[in-house]
């Protein structure tokens, strides 16, 4: 395991937000399992030496040139909602300076992770709230994600997707193709039906 100091990295035409390592779940498809880093643009270690502070972060956005980017994307080697708090802050500053489209790549389970309702945190500061669902079967879920949480993580991540609804423009709740059947991409679309949000299978990287 290389480490470094990646806070920003390019995807695509996205600029990526690293904001920490930490992460209640052990997926067993997680990338970090087998390498150090997702972006084929910027190899440097995902993997760092430390969780930067607020000041580091916001002083990265000056080597870049935001109107090169679609997406500001919170997800990094780790949870982002770990660091609630810097999150928050973070694109509450990208959304004033730059203007910018703001998404959080989560597990969804910030409610877990923080005791509490999260999900008004992210009004005003953030568009897209995208949430893996990886299975509508709540035991084949903790066996695929492995939280720390236990079962009661399937549905906590429901709950926050339905609740977070209410605060961003748009909540995704997505899949990888290939991993399910048929039958339960099914079940997956209609668990998003049922809650009023967006079902997208992603494709397989």
């Amino acid at each position: 395991m290389n480490k470094a100091m990646t806070i920003l990295y390019k995807v695509h035409n996205n600029l990526y937000v690293n904001l920490t390592n930490r992460c209640p779940c052990a997926c067993t498809f997680c990338v970090r399992l087998s390498m150090d880093t997702v972006s084929s643009i910027d190899e440097r270690s995902l993997w760092l030496e430390r969780e930067p502070s607020y000041e580091e972060i916001v002083a990265e956005f000056d080597k870049y040139d935001m109107a090169d980017f679609e997406e500001l994307v919170f997800c990094g080697y780790g949870e982002p909602t770990e660091r609630l708090d810097v999150l928050a802050a973070v694109a509450r500053y990208a959304k004033e300076r730059f203007s910018c489209r703001v998404r959080v790549n989560t597990n969804g389970m910030a409610d877990l992770i923080w005791g509490r309702d999260t999900s008004a945190e992210f009004a005003g500061i953030v568009d897209v709230v995208s949430i893996s669902l990886n299975s509508p079967d709540p035991e084949k879920y903790q066996a695929v994600v492995r939280s720390r949480f236990g079962e009661k993580s399937f549905h906590a991540m429901l709950a926050f997707a339905q609740n977070v609804k209410r605060h961003v423009p748009e909540v995704v709740l997505t899949t990888v193709e290939t991993v399910l059947t048929k039958e339960e991409e099914e079940r997956c679309a209609e668990i998003c039906r049922n809650i009023g949000v967006t079902y997208r299978i992603r494709p397989w990287e």
